[in-house]
């Protein structure tokens, strides 16, 4: 097995050890072996800091007897959503010590929002906007410790000839900060695949028929590593792994960029000042194609997307076709 190349890190690694010494020498420190050598810039690989602030959150509520899980779960919404080979691109990490186990998947971040007063929407590979206002359909970084899970009925789909129920798994995330409004935004971790409506077809002996005895019927669509309204997306594969793993079972997440992080970055951009030399981290690649990255504070944004849907029309609703 080769060794992961971290010459391409070195450069923000000495940054950020120069301007937060007593962090890096911590971290430096408390990193056990085997971990370190997942540490690094390239797939597959978690940034320094990154992994910092998620051991820090997780080692705080595990003394505090707030989680018990042996793994911790950490990502990076500052790395791009594919490779240069066009695949998808690692940047959600589920890390057990005890287990001596590290696995980077991908995972989706906010799509946000085009509106007239503010356009806060972001591109298919790299996140330029984020967000904690309700709404916005953007990622917001910070803490989170994972919570319960609900499962829904989404319509059925076509396997193999037959039409099959498809459910869909959510886990809700618990924040506090900038990131406390979790739940009232919905915000938490599912598969990245949806049932995209077509038509709806008799069925009066589901559970989930209307009145009428209709159920939804639509194709599955699955956006793995694209953007999402704002929640961690992920493979299906993975999102069982993930799912097993907190079921019952809460830990923390770490999501980087948090506000101020994106704050800091956006102004030594504008001056024209070395991240590397500041002792910030963002992806290279992204930040190259994003410019600068801006966050949008609730007390900002929300009165903006308020105003939005006070004046959209009211839509008359509308049944779906009957299936041919």
């Amino acid at each position: 097995m080769k060794r992961p190349r971290l010459t391409l890190a070195l450069p923000i690694i000495l940054g950020f050890l120069a301007a937060f010494p007593a962090q890096a020498s911590a971290q430096s420190s408390d990193v056990p072996a085997w971990l370190q050598k997942h540490v690094g810039l390239n797939d597959g690989q978690i940034a320094p800091v990154v992994l910092h602030r998620a051991r820090a959150l997780y080692q705080q509520k595990r003394r505090k007897g707030q989680v018990a899980n042996p793994c911790y779960l950490a990502m990076d919404a500052t790395r791009p959503s594919t490779t240069g080979s066009g695949k998808p691109a690692r940047r959600f990490y589920i890390i057990c010590e005890a287990q001596k186990s590290f696995r980077a998947v991908s995972s989706g971040y906010g799509n946000g929002r085009k509106l007239q007063r503010a356009d806060f929407s972001n591109g298919r590979q790299c996140a330029r906007n984020f967000s904690n206002a309700e709404g916005s359909k953007l990622t917001a970084g910070g803490a989170y410790v994972t919570a319960e899970t609900r499962t829904s009925f989404k319509g059925y789909y076509s396997q193999s000839g037959k039409r099959r129920p498809f459910h869909r798994t959510f886990l809700l995330y618990d924040g506090e900060g900038d990131t406390r409004n979790a739940r009232e935004r919905a915000i938490g971790g599912h598969p990245a695949v949806f049932l995209k409506w077509q038509c709806r077809f008799p069925n009066p002996d589901s559970p989930h028929a209307d009145k009428d005895g209709y159920v939804p019927y639509g194709k599955l669509v699955d956006y793995t590593s694209g953007r999402s309204n704002g929640c961690t997306t992920w493979s299906q594969s993975a999102s069982r792994e993930i799912l097993d793993l907190v079921e019952g079972n809460p830990t923390t997440l770490y999501l980087y960029p948090a506000s101020d992080d994106i704050n800091a970055v956006a102004k030594a951009v504008t001056s024209g000042k070395s991240l590397s030399q500041a002792g910030l981290y963002w992806n290279a690649t992204c930040l190259k194609a994003i410019g600068a990255p801006k966050f949008w504070p609730k007390k900002t944004l929300q009165p903006v997307i308020n105003k939005w849907r006070r004046s959209l029309p009211k839509q008359p609703s509308t049944d779906l076709p009957i299936c041919k």
